[in-house]
């Protein structure tokens, strides 16, 4: 069966984030890349040609398709920061209470600039995304 159409890539991160615009999204993507490794412990990768992610696990969903995925990461994307931390099946309403200035999408955390959120917080959820997605999938740092 089909896996994930996002796969890693050869691409480098540092040779990505260098090339992040503006400077301040650039400067704050660095600074998501350090909490990221901090938190998790774990050597980023990219997957395709815009998410960092840190992780990775094997899903086998019951239709029978499976595959790679990564654990957690974040896209520094135009609008806003896309932060993969959220594995989807689990209810972060109190974490997310006292991040700051956010938005949801189904696994996604988005986030207009660093300034508008508190990086401790940021810090717990990323904690408690990669315990509850081990608890479902045997995680892999790569």
């Amino acid at each position: 069966m089909s896996g994930a159409k996002t796969q890693p890539t050869g691409q480098t991160v540092d040779a990505f984030l260098s090339n992040v615009e503006p400077e301040r999204k650039r400067e704050e993507a660095r600074a998501i890349d350090a909490l990221f490794r901090r938190v998790t412990g774990w050597t980023p990768v990219m997957w395709g040609p815009s998410i960092i992610g840190y992780g990775r696990y094997h899903f086998r969903y019951d239709s029978g398709r499976e595959g790679d995925f990564l654990a957690n990461g974040f896209s520094p994307r135009k609008a806003k920061h896309s932060i993969y931390i959220l594995p989807g099946y689990t209810d972060y309403g109190a974490i997310l209470s006292r991040i700051g200035k956010h938005a949801t999408g189904k696994s996604c955390l988005y986030i207009n600039k660093l300034a508008d959120i508190d990086l401790d917080v940021l810090a717990e959820l990323i904690e408690a995304g990669v315990k509850d997605l081990s608890a479902k999938y045997e995680v892999m740092a790569r």
